[in-house]
């Protein structure tokens, strides 16, 4: 069966475009994505089967990629109905939806197919199969990522079982984010597969490994691997979590992947790009001339057939298929591109060995490099806490009588490394400290979280949701400092 490239099918061809998609992903054939198009190709399709994009437009010439409108949430998805975002303007071309509460508690509905999900297999495939050989080897898949309506849970398990439907020797199981039946699921099914895989939220993997290991559990008899997704490691990280798991090789057994709610997985670590970022962990003076910061972002590669990613003013935008096709749409976060020959180049120069092509399967994909939502937010368990969220928790009285309503945010990582949101917040001027300020304030920051996001309250362990508090005075020259705009986020 010969299958065009996918463009969203109307209703009455539905069925069929999906079985033959799924027979094009179980033989190897390409399925979905920007595949077969040229960009432009692919714009033209949305303008004319897209009724929300093609009122965006206005009647605009589709003749220069570079020249089209950046889109985001409030320019795009909050200002046209969802049905008009989708192909043909009808949702029900679509057969389930994800919700993100996001950081500010608002819902955003995200609707797919399986072909979406077919798409994004694709990378679940390149992870299970070739970097863990689930190709050849029986695997326990353990879906820890929580399980409703978030884009994390189902998502994984469906896009794992298409894998499995492949002929992989994949059984998957989804606990969801529950210690005690991920470490019984893993005792009870894990003596009877090659190796266990658990997939989740990096500070809820360790929690597990860690409790594991409180209980007896021998991590290494069950050769574990790790995908992760939702947080930026450190190879610090990467190696503790090794050495605690029995991971006998943290550059191949721990893969992180980079995706949203919004468009599901858009690119994933690789043997090569792991081995690239640990070499530039110790390296740290090369890390902000390849990447203009000091701090070490997720560095992953991409599929330019299934994806578009490009670098517009420090943040990344996106041009995808899907439910809702998204073109140059402004996902938010703070990164880059670097194309491959441009990376070898780099890594050349500065003495860097990629090891031969048995080592390092050598992809001439481009490189993302990820540092998570710009500006206002941090990302801690696998959800954004905004900036203003915490504003509003400081706005209230009594602790709005004792703070301006400067604050910063980070998450750290403690001597275990294990992260906690962390909250300096500035004395208003005149204002007193005492012992009860700070966990007054944690309290209310806490409160207001939980009230607000959904994500925060099932993604967050409840033992971790309290964040820790630093008060610091009035105009502290070194948080709060005068005459200078404040920033709201710090990384470490």
């Amino acid at each position: 069966m010969s299958l065009p490239p996918f463009s969203g099918p109307p209703e009455r061809d539905r069925p069929v475009l999906v079985a033959a998609a799924v027979d094009g992903f179980t033989h190897g054939r390409d399925v979905a994505g920007l595949r077969g198009d040229d960009l432009l190709g692919f714009v033209r399709r949305v303008v004319e089967r897209v009724p929300a994009y093609r009122d965006l437009l206005g009647g605009r010439e589709v003749d220069d990629f570079a020249a089209l409108p950046a889109i985001d949430k409030a320019s795009y998805v909050r200002a046209y109905p969802l049905p008009a975002r989708c192909w043909d303007g009808r949702l029900d071309s679509c057969d389930v939806v994800a919700v993100s509460s996001g950081s500010s508690g608002s819902p955003t509905v995200w609707p797919r197919s399986r072909v979406d999900e077919l798409r994004v297999a694709r990378s679940f495939e390149r992870i299970l199969g070739e970097a863990f050989r689930a190709d050849r080897r029986t695997t326990l898949a353990v879906v820890c990522f929580p399980l409703g309506t978030w884009v994390g849970g189902l998502y994984t398990l469906a896009c794992t079982r298409l894998v499995a439907a492949k002929g992989y020797p994949i059984t998957a199981v989804a606990p969801g984010n529950v210690v005690e039946e991920i470490l019984g699921v893993v005792s009870d099914l894990g003596p009877h597969v090659d190796q266990v895989v658990l997939l989740g939220y990096p500070p809820f993997l360790k929690e597990v490994v860690d409790a594991g290991r409180r209980r007896g559990v021998d991590w290494a008899s069950y050769r574990p691997k790790f995908v992760l997704a939702g947080e930026v490691i450190s190879e610090a990280w990467r190696d503790l979590v090794a050495r605690r798991a029995g991971v006998g090789d943290p550059a191949r057994d721990i893969v992180s992947m980079y995706g949203t709610a919004d468009a599901g997985v858009l690119a994933t670590e690789t043997p090569l790009s792991t081995t690239i970022r640990r070499f530039l962990a110790e390296q740290p003076e090369l890390v902000e001339e390849l990447f203009g910061r000091p701090r070490l972002p997720t560095l992953a590669q991409f599929d330019p057939a299934a994806v578009h990613l490009e670098e517009s003013g420090g943040t990344l935008l996106l041009t995808t298929d899907g439910g809702v096709p998204l073109v140059r749409y402004a996902i938010g976060d703070a990164g880059g591109v670097i194309d491959a020959a441009a990376m070898e180049e780099f890594c050349t120069r500065h003495g860097f060995a990629a090891g031969t092509p048995a080592d390092l399967p050598a992809r001439a994909w481009p490189f993302v490099f990820v540092f998570g939502r710009a500006l206002s937010s941090v990302s801690y368990f696998g959800t954004n806490v905004d900036a203003d969220t915490v504003s509003v928790a400081l706005e209230r009285p009594p602790v709005s009588e004792a703070v301006t309503g400067k604050f910063v945010l980070d998450t750290p990582e403690d001597a275990d490394l294990d992260r906690y949101l962390l909250v300096t917040v500035e004395l208003a001027p005149g204002a007193a400290e005492h012992p009860g300020l700070a966990p007054a304030i944690a309290e209310a920051i806490g409160d207001q979280l939980r009230r607000t996001s959904s994500e925060y309250r099932h993604y967050v362990p409840a033992e971790r949701q309290r964040p820790h508090v630093v008060v610091r005075p009035h105009a502290d020259p070194e948080w709060f400092p005068a005459g200078v705009k404040h920033r709201y986020v710090r990384h470490g």
